[in-house]
């Protein structure tokens, strides 16, 4: 999500996808997801993306009006890349590529995954940039005991293909439940890829020192839970203030 609200907002239209992603609704969602039958992913982002490229534009990387630097992960040597040149919405694409949920993204001749494996929040790329003050968004934040949205009635007119889906969704436990969590395949193996990323999250933290750090609650969302954009909006707001007020901002 930093890459994806990053590079949007790098492109001056922040308030344009906004706008969008508020209007969303659970059926939406459902719907911009393209499954693949492959062995390395669930889901492969294209449709997504093409929406997102409609909605603000595609453009080079080095001809937007503010710096940009998508952060990824080279799936073949394990290394950091840095994305500063060409297509927004590829680099983009990279960056998101979460490991088990969207499937790694060919850019030239890498393999690419979510930087977050090696490089959560990725400060070190704004050290040369010329700014005031750097703030960082910390998505692995401790976790609270936050408000369970209501659950959504399936549609009347959505189809089989879509009551499938969303069943596939829900069997991954992916969203936040009332109840105690199961334990299931899948989540073991995103609890224990997430254990990697949030220690070097404390330490990268710890070793740059940014300005202002905006914690946010890890079991703030599930995964594909973006038509509850409007309150995780307010809750980013009102994270953001209190980090902002602690820092003396």
């Amino acid at each position: 999500m930093g890459a994806l609200v990053g590079g949007i907002y790098a492109t001056s239209k922040l308030a344009t996808y906004a706008e969008w992603v508020l209007a969303l609704e659970r059926i939406h969602v459902l719907r911009l997801l393209d499954p693949t039958f492959g062995r390395d992913g669930l889901i492969k982002g294209e449709r997504v993306m093409g929406v997102l490229r409609e909605l603000i534009g595609d453009c080079a990387i080095e001809d937007l009006p503010i710096a940009f630097t998508a952060v990824a992960t080279d799936l073949e040597i394990s290394e950091e890349v840095w994305l500063r040149e060409g297509g927004l919405f590829d680099a983009i694409r990279a960056s998101i590529a979460t490991p088990l949920v969207f499937t790694p993204f060919r850019h030239g001749a890498r393999t690419l995954l979510d930087g977050a494996l090696v490089n959560p929040p990725p400060i070190a790329p704004t050290l040369t940039d010329n700014t005031d003050l750097t703030i960082a968004v910390n998505l692995s934040g401790a976790a609270e005991s936050l408000p369970v949205p209501a659950a959504t009635a399936p549609m009347a007119n959505s189809n089989a293909y879509q009551r499938r889906i969303r069943a596939f969704i829900g069997n991954l436990h992916l969203a936040r439940s009332s109840g105690a969590p199961a334990r299931g395949l899948f989540d073991i193996a995103f609890a224990s890829m997430q254990a990697m990323p949030d220690a070097i999250a404390r330490l990268k933290l710890a070793t740059y020192s940014p300005d202002v750090t905006v914690e946010i609650p890890r079991n703030a969302c599930g995964f594909y839970e973006f038509w509850r954009a409007e309150e995780l909006i307010a809750l980013g707001r009102e994270r953001a203030a209190q980090a902002s007020a602690r820092a003396g901002r």
